[in-house]
């Protein structure tokens, strides 16, 4: 299991004793030689395996030496224990990161897990053979032979290990719900409060993701989101580099170069040629990203070279723009649905960023050794999110209007009025990676990871199709998970096509426009 999960840190670290191996491979970012894992309490009762960064790890520890806790170190990963011991359960609503951890109980013989509001870290479960077995990703689980679950988002609870009885699984439940964040407040139907509200959300999101004194990445896209975070970046942390990867004549390439310059930024270019993107690189996205959509799995295969880079100069800590589409109306399509479809619609997106966007981008940068922060999804944004109204995020056709709006005076014109393009398209990679995907099932199929979900149809897709009903998608999805052999076909006539005109300019020796 460790082995599987080795490029996620630098050192492994583990504890074995009858009834539990313990290990993790940690990626040292704080205090980095006395934050070992598996971390003990120092009454020996307590065992924590802890995946992430607690970003308000400095104000708990203060508020717990005051009522009398002693530290041995200044990590989180001592804050995450030390608050549990103290809290109990009730210690996970005080944390704010990105996390997901697991605590033994010597005494009783249980463990308990949790993992944050959103999803930005995995934590996955399989039980077998009178064991509990838990790990960050689904390849360490596949050797056990047994299904696969997931601890949901926001999701935290037990699961007892000792005893006769067989080992049932956790009995998890939310310590925060998503869908409810918000309610007990009023929207916020002015514009220019909305704005301002963003910005000191967004401006104190980025730094507390900042509080490190290693050089920062930014994965920079040239599109809105990523120079927002950029720019902050910037500003708050001068210790930073920017990274783009794309096709030599991509849109991404253009516009990011452009901002780094104008920034006055370190700007390291991952050039990627359709001819780089073959059965190799596709094999190893999905092997590393675990997805379960195609289009995902695109992304996926444009992001490896990305993070690759990324190691490759040092990088332990990089902030992406994800997230903020999902919350802030990146999406045409709700421009052509009335306000509770959208609505609806907005909140699925969310509740499926675990297994998507954040999926992709966890696996991808800690399955190459770094960490990928996302300050738009810190909870007081997702909280805001969910009191702005879709008249303000999307307004006059422009998706996003009120980030546009908030940060007006920042953003140079070419970027805020440069119109959203997905990833793997606008990096000028999508055709290319396309060409694969009738191969992509069977892939993830010899992986192992069906043991948690197959590869199934692009919801986005479904949803079009069926007129942006979220029931008849879903329903559509349920009967007919995968793609018939007749549509990979066509999909891939249709990939062949453009490649093969895409190729006739370059074999003359004139660029493509």
């Amino acid at each position: 299991m460790l082995d599987s999960l080795a490029p996620r840190g630098e050192v492994e670290e583990t504890v074995c004793e009858p009834g539990l191996l313990a290990g993790t491979q940690r990626l040292r970012i704080v205090d980095r030689e006395r934050a070992v894992q598996p971390w003990q309490s120092a009454d020996g009762r307590w065992l924590l395996c802890y995946n992430g960064e607690l970003f308000n790890h400095r104000e708990l520890r203060a508020e717990l030496v005051g009522i009398g806790r002693e530290f041995r170190s200044e990590s989180d990963t001592e804050v995450v224990l030390e608050a549990f011991a103290h809290w109990g359960e009730e210690a996970v609503a005080r944390f704010r990161g990105e996390f997901a951890f697991a605590v033994v109980d010597r005494v009783q013989g249980r463990t308990y897990l949790a993992r944050d509001p959103v999803g930005v870290k995995p934590l996955y479960w399989s039980t077998g053979a009178g064991r509990l077995y838990i790990a960050s990703e689904v390849k360490a689980l596949v050797p056990t032979g047994m299904p696969v679950s997931e601890v949901p988002p926001g999701h935290h609870g037990w699961v007892c290990c000792a005893g006769p009885a067989p080992i049932l699984g956790p009995l998890l439940t939310p310590y925060v719900d998503l869908q409810l964040l918000g309610q007990d407040k009023d929207a916020i139907e002015d514009p220019a409060e909305a704005a301002k509200q963003l910005r000191l959300r967004f401006e104190d999101s980025v730094r507390v993701r900042l509080d490190t004194d290693l050089t920062v990445g930014v994965i920079l896209s040239g599109g809105l989101d990523s120079s927002l975070v950029l720019l902050h970046v910037r500003e708050m942390h001068p210790d930073c580099v920017a990274l783009t990867v794309g096709a030599a004549d991509s849109e991404d390439l253009y516009y990011a170069r452009r901002l780094a310059a104008d920034l006055g930024v370190r700007h390291e270019i991952v050039p990627v040629s359709g001819l780089g993107i073959g059965p190799r690189l596709i094999r190893e996205a999905i092997r590393m990203s675990e997805l379960t959509e195609y289009g995902d799995i695109i992304n996926a295969v444009v992001s490896v070279p990305l993070f690759a880079r990324a190691r490759e100069l040092g990088i332990k800590v990089v902030l992406t723009g994800d997230g903020s589409d999902e919350l802030f109306g990146g999406y045409s399509m709700y421009e052509r649905i009335g306000p509770e479809s959208s609505q609806r619609l907005f909140q699925h997106k969310i509740r499926n960023l675990h297994r998507t966007e954040l999926q992709r981008v966890d696996r991808v940068s800690m399955g190459q050794g770094v960490e990928a922060r996302v300050p738009f999804l810190d909870l007081a944004l997702v909280e805001l999110a969910m009191r702005i109204p879709a008249a303000l995020k999307i307004r006059d056709g422009q998706e996003k209007w009120i980030v546009r709006h908030a940060f007006r005076d920042m953003l140079p014109a070419y970027i805020l009025e440069r119109p959203k393009n997905p990833m793997s398209h606008s990096s000028g990679l999508h055709e290319r990676a396309r060409l694969y995907r009738p191969l992509f099932a069977r892939i993830q199929r010899s992986c192992g990871y069906d043991r948690l979900d197959p590869v199934r149809r692009d919801f986005s897709v479904v949803l079009d199709q069926c007129g942006y009903d979220l029931d008849r998608a879903a329903s559509a999805v349920r009967a007919r998970p995968d793609y018939t052999a007749s549509e990979h076909m066509r999909d891939l006539a249709g990939a062949l096509r453009w490649n093969a005109a895409g190729a006739l300019p370059h074999a003359r020796g004139v660029r493509s426009s």
